[in-house]
Parts: structure tokens; C-alpha cells; sequence
């Protein structure tokens, strides 16, 4: 049961990872404008990150507990950074992305080279490099498996 448990987590997290970066965000953003697809994306984050934790969480606990597991020790720290990865984005970046997204009026008005979008930029460009990363070290357990 824990094996089955570990690559049901790792199939959700990274499939939910994907579907979301690759599919969900950009549909949203072609069928709304600017400040709409941002105000829903924003709504879903929180949700998404919980979604990596849990989906975390139950991998890294089922892998120690697995015997069927290949690679345990490369695999726990695989999903460990994959956690701290995604544990940053919940409590660090994605408040701070929500809190400067609330001092700019709106993304389609304001110009790009205002400070408070360079700072946006910025911000989301970590944590869009952040997500890529969780991706690929679930498709690294993947290949594990």
C-alpha cells in the first residue's frame, strides 16, 4: 500500500504542477484580460500550493515506509527539496506576489517599467523558476520509479 500511495502523490503533484502551469494559467490568461486572469490565478495559488505540500508530504512519508521504492535515500531528498521548494513559494513568495499585486491598480494601465511591476517581475520570475524546478524533480522521481 505505501508504494501505491507513493506514486499516486507523485503522479498528483506533478501532474497538478503541470496541468496547472501548462494548461490552466495559460487559458486563463488568453480568455480574460490581464487584471481578470491575474485576480483568478491569484485565488487559485494558495490552493495549488496546499495541493504540492499534502501531495508532498504523503509521498516523502510513503517512500520511507515503502520497500518497493528504488533509490529511497535520492528519492527522500528529491521530494524533501521539492518541499522546501514549494513550502517557500506557499509562506514566502505567493504572499508577497498577493500583497504587491494589491498595490498596483492594474497590470494592463501601468507601465511596465513602474517599479512596482520591475518588482512584480522579479518576484514572479522565481517563483515561475521555483515551479520548473518542482516539475522536473517530480519527473526525476518519475524516472526513478
Amino acid at each position: 500500500m505505501p508504494a501505491f500511495l507513493y506514486r499516486l502523490a507523485i503522479a498528483c503533484w506533478v501532474g497538478g504542477a503541470s496541468l496547472f502551469t501548462f494548461v490552466l494559467t495559460p487559458a486563463i490568461f488568453k480568455a480574460y484580460n490581464r487584471d481578470m486572469a491575474g485576480g483568478i490565478v491569484g485565488v487559485l495559488f494558495p490552493g495549488y500550493f496546499k495541493w504540492g505540500l499534502v501531495c508532498g508530504a504523503i509521498a516523502l512519508a510513503t517512500s520511507l515506509f515503502s520497500s518497493t521504492v528504488k533509490h529511497k535515500t535520492i528519492a527522500a531528498i528529491i521530494i524533501a527539496m521539492m518541499l522546501a521548494i514549494t513550502s517557500v513559494q506557499a509562506f514566502v513568495i505567493e504572499p508577497k506576489v498577493a500583497a504587491l499585486k494589491n498595490t498596483i491598480p492594474s497590470f494592463e494601465t501601468t507601465p511596465q517599467d513602474n517599479p512596482l511591476r520591475v518588482r512584480f517581475k522579479r518576484i514572479h520570475a522565481v517563483s515561475a523558476v521555483s515551479n520548473l524546478v518542482v516539475i522536473g524533480g517530480g519527473i526525476a522521481l518519475i524516472v526513478l520509479l
